[in-house]
């Protein structure tokens, strides 16, 4: 049979497919990007576009760091009905309410080489030799890219095996091929002065698009924290539901259903919002794994009003390269109206607040069922 690559456009690709499998394409034909935009950079074997339903939620109003007080709109591509609706809600809500705070901490995106060595004693020697020479090592990495830099390594040594984990800082953008080629003159620099062998430039200690407890506990990426505080009044006419009820929800299906589970997901759905949202701006789509851990609060306060708050300890995310160049989802990105990375995960950790705080509401006033039968089976829902 002939490979894929042998065909010099998407087009001959295309028809190649039609012809040996006697089906029609021509929906997957139409795409507006260019050809030589996308290979080489975003995708091998090409032969179209998949087209993702496109809505927009908000505006949710958020505060915090080097923004004070700002309204946004957020881009959610889904095929999930109801979701894009439920999240508006939850804006409608928190904005009435004052707006979420949102703060952002760069931890920086991680690789975890694993080395493999003679015996305890070089493991243990190599990690020391990291440690001393921490600076040199640093400029070695930083050799590979002027927009990069080494903020930090942590280790693990099991048996003959040595596991190191490098921070970068990788400004604007998510950063994942800039540390692999770091973390590669970092690794040659190791293996000359310590005599440990790398065995892979990744040995799961990264640890990259898998739930973990290492990325949940030292954070990877950017860590989010986001809050409000929602008056009684505004529970019952936007959320018809109570503050104690969402937070007997929060409790009882968050935390307890969540340990019942073994779950590292503290929280309802944050991947729904963190997924529509990666979609529509061109975020690396594994990344939600990361993006799904975390945990959800809830109180009554003293005067009965609510307060909800959201922690995200693995979010992956840039406002330049890899997907965030193409067309549409620079159209998008330009929707959000924002200025970097550190505002853009402002942003998606107040969506994230507000889509969770709905969900959560509607689980507690038993309206979930309800909405997802209007709004995500009759395909005849309000435009």
């Amino acid at each position: 049979m002939k490979s894929l690559r042998d065909f010099k456009d998407a087009k001959t690709r295309r028809e190649f497919l039609e012809k040996e499998l006697n089906i029609n394409l021509d929906k997957i034909s139409g795409f507006n990007f260019a050809e030589d935009q996308v290979i080489g950079r975003n995708i091998e074997n090409l032969i179209g576009a998949i087209q993702i339903p496109l809505g927009v939620a908000g505006p949710i109003r958020v505060k915090g760091q080097g923004v004070s007080v700002k309204d946004y709109y957020i881009p959610c591509a889904t095929t999930e009905g109801a979701l894009v609706a439920s999240v508006s809600r939850g804006c409608k809500a928190v904005t009435a309410s004052g707006g979420a705070t949102v703060y952002v901490e760069n931890v920086g995106i991680t690789r975890g080489p694993v080395f493999k060595t003679k015996d305890l004693g070089q493991a243990m020697k190599a990690e020391i030799w990291i440690e001393k020479h921490f600076k040199e090592l640093a400029k070695t990495a930083q050799s590979s890219s002027s927009h990069l830099k080494l903020l930090k390594a942590d280790y693990r040594v099991v048996g003959r095996n040595l596991f190191v984990r490098f921070y970068f800082d990788t400004q604007e953008a998510m950063g994942m091929n800039m540390a692999t080629f770091a973390t590669e003159e970092a690794v040659s620099l190791i293996e000359k002065k310590t005599g440990a062998e790398c065995v892979s430039i990744s040995g799961n200690f990264c640890v990259d698009k898998k739930p973990a407890w290492l990325n949940f506990i030292s954070g990877r990426g950017k860590k989010i924290w986001a809050e409000a505080i929602l008056s009684q009044k505004i529970i019952k006419d936007v959320l018809k539901t109570t503050p104690k009820k969402v937070v007997e929800v929060v409790e009882r299906k968050c935390h307890l259903g969540s340990m019942m589970s073994g779950s590292l997901g503290f929280n309802g759905h944050y991947a729904n919002i963190i997924a529509a949202i990666f979609a529509a701006t061109g975020q690396d789509l594994a990344h939600v794994v990361e993006g799904s851990m975390g945990i959800t609060t809830a109180e009554v306060l003293d005067n009965d009003d609510l307060y909800f708050s959201i922690y995200l300890p693995a979010l992956i995310v840039g406002t330049v390269g890899g997907g965030t160049n193409l067309p549409t989802q620079q159209e998008a990105l330009k929707l959000m109206n924002i200025r970097g990375v550190l505002e853009y995960s402002m942003v998606v950790g107040g969506a994230i607040l507000a889509g969770e705080l709905s969900l959560l509401a509607s689980l507690s006033e038993g309206s979930l069922a309800k909405a997802h039968r209007k709004l995500g089976r009759s395909g005849k829902g309000k435009a």
